[in-house]
């Protein structure tokens, strides 16, 4: 899964470069573009997405362990409420498109505004799209099939990718004035990679055997339970949601190229959490749900310190390389074709400060799946309201207090702290909840980490002091020798979580 998974991100990645090749990085049109396509992740994420690990999982597989047909039926409803309640809301958003705009881009100029409108209009059934594929794929995962969802967002990459490559080709204009082909071809095109997405998981559901039917009665699936559990993960979405707006408002407000340069630095930071931390919580949340269940507390607190030792390991050094080399990695990405150079280098600080907010964001994420289990929504709507509040106030402050330039690179600094207090709030929670959350390990493997990261940080460091070359080959130089000086670091310090990662990666070779 994780394979399937950085595949699909390695696509991700593509896509945006070569939207930003095809676009102009720094440009009205990009920022106009990806605020456009925020939107129906955004209202997705509102209205359904965030139940999807709290509430949907943990049912479909109680209703697999107890229901006499394998929870078949009540799966059906689900999918078929799903349907219902995003259709209607995918029409209601495609009314209120301009509100939304305005919502989240402020500063737009009246061009890109109107032309964010239209382009949005094209993008919300997106909305409808990703509840299918969510839902669809939780189904699948319930049932030990992981492949399909992950391999899915491939092909909604390489559609984009296709689209952005037609667009270069055919000399797209990188204005706000676009022709009726060049609109049709990005907005028509890139809903079209989330609908093949959606029809990929669709297709694998049926090959598993599952008879894919929509009933139009969804009750019997406890609407009255999901709605009671839904307030607090409504509040939860509302609150995450308030924070991605507040930082996208913030960010648009730092002038042409701002919002690209904050939301592709923050594509980047995410590839090693989606790659590592999404495939760990994916596979892990529905072993939790059973043992919650069955009210095995001793298990979930083992399989949560598992799965925070085994992200730790592998996100502190990234962590450490944004830090150092943030500046580098977005020459090398982003600095090419109508790239402006002035926003890569704003881009590469904030990848640079993005570096503090990896590994509380991964831990924090991952303990938060432990409440999911428990089905204590109530407890993880408040803790994501309080992280939503100490980062709206960082990326309010940011805004008010720092040079118009500068506040992309705040943003990451005040999700840092957000982050940092979630993560902490969420651990003194788990341990009232589980009796204890295995601290003693934790704590050790924190600090024998901290102590390989910053070993392999002097030795990148080192190479960064001692070579004066281009972006390329400084990233040649410092990563092999950051990861050489961590690796030794950690065989030193006896990290047996780093061993076994490198065993399963290289289960021939000996490893430590």
């Amino acid at each position: 899964m994780a394979v399937a998974t950085l595949a699909s991100r390695v696509a991700g990645f593509l896509r945006i470069l070569v939207l930003a090749a095809a676009l102009g990085l720094g440009t009205r049109l990009l920022d106009t573009y990806n605020v456009a396509n925020t939107l129906p992740n955004a209202v997705y994420e509102l209205v359904v997405g965030g139940t999807m690990a709290s509430i949907v999982v943990p049912l479909l597989t109680r209703a697999t362990l107890t229901e006499p047909d394998g929870g078949v039926l009540y799966a059906q409803r689900l999918l078929s409420l799903i349907v219902y309640v995003l259709a209607g809301v995918t029409v209601l958003a495609i009314l209120g498109a301009p509100l939304l705009i305005d919502l989240y881009a402020p500063g737009f100029t009246r061009e890109q505004r109107d032309l964010a409108i239209v382009f949005s209009r094209f993008f919300l059934p997106q909305i409808l799209f990703y509840g299918v594929s969510a839902t669809t794929g939780a189904i699948l995962n319930i049932r030990g099939r992981f492949a399909a969802p992950a391999w899915a967002p491939l092909a909604n990459s390489v559609i984009v990718i296709a689209v952005g490559l037609t667009y270069l080709v055919t000399g797209g204009s990188t204005g706000t004035g676009l022709s009726t082909g060049d609109l049709l071809l990005l907005a028509a095109g890139t809903s079209a990679g989330v609908f093949a997405q959606m029809m990929l998981v669709v297709w694998a559901l049926r090959r598993s055997g599952f008879p894919i039917r929509l009933h139009l009665d969804p009750r019997g699936i406890a609407i009255r339970r999901i709605g009671r559990l839904g307030v607090w993960v409504l509040l939860s979405v509302v609150a995450a949601q308030t924070l991605t707006a507040a930082a996208t408002r913030a960010a648009s407000w730092a002038g042409p190229g701002g919002i690209t340069a904050y939301q592709n630095a923050s594509a980047v930071y995410l590839v090693p959490f989606a790659v590592i931390a999404v495939s760990v919580m994916t596979a892990m949340l529905p072993r939790l749900s059973q043992y919650a269940a069955r009210g095995e507390h001793q298990r979930v607190t083992t399989g949560l310190s598992r799965a925070v030792r085994t992200a730790l390991v592998v996100m502190a050094p990234i962590a450490a390389a944004f830090l150092l080399l943030g500046p580098d990695i977005a020459v090398v990405l982003f600095d090419h074709g109508n790239s402006s150079a002035a926003t890569v280098r704003v881009l590469g600080l904030v990848l640079a400060a993005f570096g503090l907010t990896l590994v509380p964001f991964t831990s924090y994420m991952i303990l938060q799946r432990g409440l999911y289990a428990l089905q204590d929504t109530r407890t993880a709507a408040l803790i994501t309201a309080l992280v939503s509040a100490v980062g709206v106030a960082g990326c309010a402050a940011a805004g008010w207090l720092l040079p118009a330039g500068d506040i992309v690179v705040g943003i990451p600094v005040a999700f840092a702290i957000a982050y940092t207090t979630g993560l902490n709030v969420t651990a003194l929670v788990l341990r009232r909840r589980l009796g204890h959350i295995d601290g003693r390990r934790l704590i050790r493997t924190h600090v024998r980490v901290l102590a390989a990261t910053v070993t392999g940080a002097l030795c990148a460091g080192a190479v960064l002091l001692t070579l004066d070359a281009p972006a390329l080959l400084t990233l040649l130089a410092a990563v092999p020798a950051g990861a050489a000086g961590y690796l030794v670091a950690g065989r030193l310090l006896r990290l047996a979580e780093l061993r076994h990662l490198l065993n399963l990666a290289l289960p021939r070779l000996r490893t430590w």
